[in-house]
C-alpha cells in the first residue's frame, strides 16, 4: 500500500485547511486509514482514523471539536478538515494504514510522506 499526503501549506490562524490522503496499491476494505502529526522533538500524536468501509471515525479527544475525517472511496482518498486553525496545529501531518484503530504508530503497516502544516498567529 502507497500512502500520498498532500495539502499542507503556511496559514494564518483561524484558517481551514485540508489534507488528503491518496491509497494506491493492495487497498483493503478491512484498512483502518489514520492521521497523525508530529511536531520537532516530540513522537508522532494520533489525530483521527477511519475505517476504509463503514462509517465508523475516530478522533483524538482534543481536535474532534475542529478536525473531521472522510474519504472518497472512488478516489481511493481519505480527507482530513481542520478548521480554526492555531498555531498549535503546526506540525508536519502523516496519513497512515493499519488493519486495527490504534493511536499508536507501532500499529501502522504503512506510512505516507508528511505534509507541513505552518499556522501563524
Amino acid at each position: 500500500v502507497q500512502l500520498q499526503a498532500s495539502g499542507g501549506g503556511l496559514v494564518q490562524a483561524g484558517d481551514s485547511l485540508r489534507l488528503s490522503c491518496e491509497a494506491s496499491g493492495r487497498t483493503s476494505s478491512r484498512h483502518v486509514i489514520s492521521w497523525f502529526r508530529q511536531v520537532p522533538g516530540k513522537e508522532r500524536e494520533f489525530v483521527a482514523a477511519s475505517m476504509w468501509s463503514g462509517s465508523s471515525v475516530y478522533y483524538e479527544e482534543s481536535v474532534k471539536v475542529r478536525f473531521t475525517i472522510s474519504r472518497d472511496n472512488a478516489k481511493n482518498t481519505v480527507y482530513l478538515q481542520i478548521k480554526s486553525l492555531k498555531p498549535e496545529d503546526t506540525a508536519v501531518y502523516y496519513c497512515a494504514a493499519g488493519q486495527i484503530v490504534t493511536p499508536t504508530e507501532s500499529g501502522m503497516d504503512y506510512w505516507g510522506k508528511g505534509t507541513q502544516v505552518t499556522v501563524s498567529s
